[in-house]
């Protein structure tokens, strides 16, 4: 008689291991009958197999309280990693990143409006560039932003490193009058251009520090840091994985009332921002904001916090059909993104489940339903990486930033403001011609007075 011994183990997932199979016979049988046998065997062991293989693909999401909207937990830093991503690049990019030297005025970095030290924004309502110039939406999170299939909130660059082109040159962020403004105070520092060398040195013919220190090389390493700013194992992750008290209960209702309202038709996926599986691929998830412009409730949001003052999406692509589309923004570490929304005004994350739930769902929870969801967003914060002031490269004594900048970008400026045809434009009525204006009528009146007066004395 055949005698099989197999078990099934949920001590981490379902698995099927045989520990013990051996066949006993008591009589002597025909090599055969033996064959037919060993097939049972063999079918027993495929059929039970097949089982346990079923109940993996179901995961552990069967057994768990409540349903999950997603069973995909964090994808993590391996899945967004390029091939060419190295140490070597990546603590480039850092450098860049963090270096403030590279706007006009020396104080505004990359890390400026995205600090990594916090949740990877900067916690104002609008970000406040050079010459405390404030552009006209909030600042979205780096973390976790290399999952985005586009990245602004209009979805205006396709990857990280067209992404970290704009800034560069923007006169509300780092204000540089070109992009060769900026790559010439790096090519000044020798420590810069050996990092360059060392990186990128294979892709260029000649030791040139023009060819190296390139926009394209520049960005290219900023977004190899970016890539790396990551938060998996979140409570939420450890929830997916078994661990059926990484969640209180709070925060489990608040899981279910986020579906029943029906934020995952958007806030999709492992990422919750129904995008993360096609990264930097320029195919881009949009909704409009606000859906329910009609809604009572929502018409008050509006008005409140300007959600209808930005055209969107139809900003880069002036289509009618995207007036106020934004990317969906990712829900991960949301707790720590505050003030909310592209326009940057409301408050907290209470606030903004109101609004949403107004203006994109046409629902009006509870307090207490506000309150859950709240708590199981939190849920969604993840394990930031360390992370560490880089020390710049810089030669003793010396600056990257003259001391006649201003000057000197003032100057572009001006011939970049010139009309073509050589005159300037006047948009309204130039401060000088209102004061000739007024020194005219003040001298004429004067003149009248005088006169006046002589033929009085006559």
């Amino acid at each position: 008689m055949w005698v099989i011994k197999a078990r099934l183990s949920n001590l981490s997932g379902v698995t099927l291991y045989v520990y013990n199979a051996r066949c006993k016979s008591g009589v002597r049988m025909g090599r055969r009958r033996q064959g037919l046998l060993l097939l049972l065997c063999v079918s027993v062991l495929v059929v039970v197999a097949s089982g346990a293989v079923l109940a993996q693909e179901d995961n552990e999401t069967d057994e768990l309280p409540v349903e999950p909207p997603t069973d995909e937990p964090h994808p993590g830093y391996e899945y967004i990693q390029q091939e060419a991503d190295t140490e070597e690049k990546i603590e480039l990019g850092e450098q860049l990143y963090f270096d403030p030297r590279i706007s006009e005025t020396g104080t505004i970095s990359c890390n400026t409006c995205h600090n990594v030290m916090e949740g990877g924004d900067d916690s104002r309502p609008v970000a406040m560039g050079v010459h405390g110039e404030t552009g006209p939406v909030s600042s979205p999170t780096v973390w976790n932003s290399g999952f985005h299939h586009t990245q602004f909130w209009d979805g205006r660059a396709d990857t990280l490193a067209e992404q970290a082109e704009g800034p560069i040159v923007a006169d509300v962020e780092m204000g540089m009058p070109d992009h060769e403004a900026a790559l010439d105070r790096i090519r000044a520092v020798d420590d810069y251009v050996d990092s360059y060398e060392e990186v990128y040195g294979d892709e260029v013919e000649y030791d040139d520090p023009e060819e190296l220190v390139n926009l394209e090389h520049t960005t290219d390493a900023i977004a190899a840091y970016e890539r790396t700013l990551v938060t998996p194992d979140s409570p939420f992750d450890q929830y997916l994985e078994g661990d059926t008290d990484a969640l209180d209960d709070q925060q489990l209702d608040g899981m279910e009332t986020f579906m029943e309202l029906g934020c995952q038709s958007c806030h999709s996926g492992p990422m919750f921002s129904g995008q993360w599986d096609e990264p930097e691929s320029g195919e881009g998830v949009y909704q409009p904001h606000p859906t329910f412009d009609d809604n009572p409730q929502c018409e008050e949001y509006i008005e409140e916090y300007d959600l209808m003052d930005n055209p969107g999406r139809m900003g880069v692509t002036d289509d009618e059909a995207d007036e106020f589309m934004y990317k969906v923004p990712t829900l991960r570490n949301v707790e720590h993104t505050a003030p909310y929304m592209h326009t940057g005004q409301v408050p907290d994350l209470e606030e903004s489940i109101r609004v949403m739930s107004a203006c994109n769902l046409d629902e009006d929870p509870s307090d207490e339903e506000v309150e859950d969801v709240a708590a199981f967003l939190t849920s969604l914060t993840g394990e930031y990486p360390d992370q560490e002031m880089p020390r710049l490269p810089n030669p003793s004594g010396e600056s990257m930033i003259p001391m006649d900048a201003d000057a000197e970008f003032e100057d572009i400026e001006e011939a970049q403001d010139d009309d073509p045809n050589g005159e300037d434009g006047d948009d309204g009525i130039p401060g000088m011609t209102l004061g000739a204006a007024a020194l005219g009528l003040a001298i004429a009146t004067a003149i009248a007075l005088i006169g006046y007066s002589r033929r009085l004395n006559q």
